[in-house]
């Protein structure tokens, strides 16, 4: 295991950078289906879930988080593979525990929303107690460093994931990030910065925000969190260009065809590198020290933020230098290609 853990880490305005998002991008290799977004990839083709940790690490993550968003009892009972549950939370647990020991990256055990709780069911309540218990107990057998509860849009969830941590994770720390989505306030009506405030006087050791919102719309609100908040806070927005009117990416409409983007069309609305690398100067300036991308990650973009935060990962060796490019590098060098015309068919046409 590394030599420092979370809290080390976070220690006098430390950082850690974390990648998330591994769902969207399996779905966009074609190896998880939309719509049930179960991680069945872990079982069908473990040898790709571990490529893509050291394609992330690659690229700054200091984490690597097991792929079980979405692996839990219900959303496989739902598919019809229930009794591949243990085995796909375990397979992924050790595959994030191998790559982090060979990179000296933490290992971090993933609980997320259940689409169970339900505030006024306290059946539903016990039901996603034990859904949340048996992934933990699996994350200390396996070794995880730190517990993530991610992308929960209810106050009540929320705290039923951090007691759940607290009792059976034998110590691990927490890190609680919500989803906010249109509204400025969780799905049980309790404001958004209220409740990271809660979860945190509760032990959380980090709280923030995790997926619906892109950097702009997510900015707003990681400032007020900062105010709340004594300890580490937590950023992790989606890739793509959210905005005023349209605060979440369910929301983004294709600005050619006026249709909702959200599912599968959302690549006509993501971000650009300079659009993450000023949401990753913004988010340093506001002093977020818990932070990753979301759905839409990828490590190019990811590089960027590492970048930001100080880092200096292998990928840095390959960020694009067009001085090299024989068509629009360096004037000398194009010159002796004749790039001018070429240059000019490409761009702006003949004259």
């Amino acid at each position: 295991m590394p030599g420092k853990g979370l809290l080390e880490r976070l220690e006098n305005g430390g950082s850690v950078l974390v990648a998330e998002g591994y769902l969207w991008e399996f779905e966009r290799r074609g190896y998880i289906q939309q719509g049930a977004h179960v991680p069945e990839v872990v079982l069908e083709h473990p040898e790709l879930v571990k490529v893509m940790h050291e394609e992330f690490v690659h690229a700054g993550t200091d984490v690597c988080e097991a792929f079980t968003y979405y692996g839990n009892r219900e959303k496989l009972r739902f598919i019809g593979r229930e009794d591949d549950l243990e085995k796909l939370n375990r397979m992924a647990l050790k595959m994030a525990r191998e790559v982090a020991d060979k990179t000296g990256t933490l290992m971090a055990g993933g609980i997320c929303n259940t689409g169970v709780y339900q505030p006024d069911q306290p059946e539903t309540h016990d039901k996603v107690r034990a859904m949340y218990k048996e992934q933990v107990e699996w994350a200390v057998d396996e070794g995880a460093d730190y517990m993530i509860a991610e992308t929960i849009d209810s106050l009540g969830e929320a705290k039923l994931a951090l007691e759940t941590i607290q009792q059976y994770g034998k110590g691990m720390p927490a890190v609680l990030t919500l989803a906010c989505y249109i509204p400025d306030e969780t799905t049980d009506e309790v404001p958004i910065v209220e409740a990271c405030r809660t979860l945190e006087e509760l032990g959380a050791a980090v709280v923030g925000l995790n997926c619906g919102r892109g950097p702009k719309t997510m900015l707003p609100l990681l400032r007020e969190i900062r105010k709340a908040c004594k300890g580490p806070i937590a950023a992790l927005p989606v890739t793509y260009r959210t905005r005023e009117d349209c605060r979440t990416f369910m929301s983004l409409k294709d600005p050619d065809t006026g249709k909702y983007a959200y599912p599968i069309n959302l690549a006509s609305c993501l971000c650009s590198r300079e659009e993450i690398r000023e949401f990753a100067e913004e988010a340093k300036a506001i002093g977020v020290n818990y932070i990753g991308l979301c759905c839409g990650n990828a490590p190019n973009y990811f590089r960027e933020l590492a970048e930001v935060y100080g880092r200096t990962p292998e990928a840095c060796r390959y960020r694009p230098n067009m001085s090299f490019n024989y068509i629009f590098g360096d004037t000398e060098k194009t010159e002796q290609y004749d790039a001018k015309k070429l240059r000019q068919y490409m761009v702006t046409g003949k004259e």
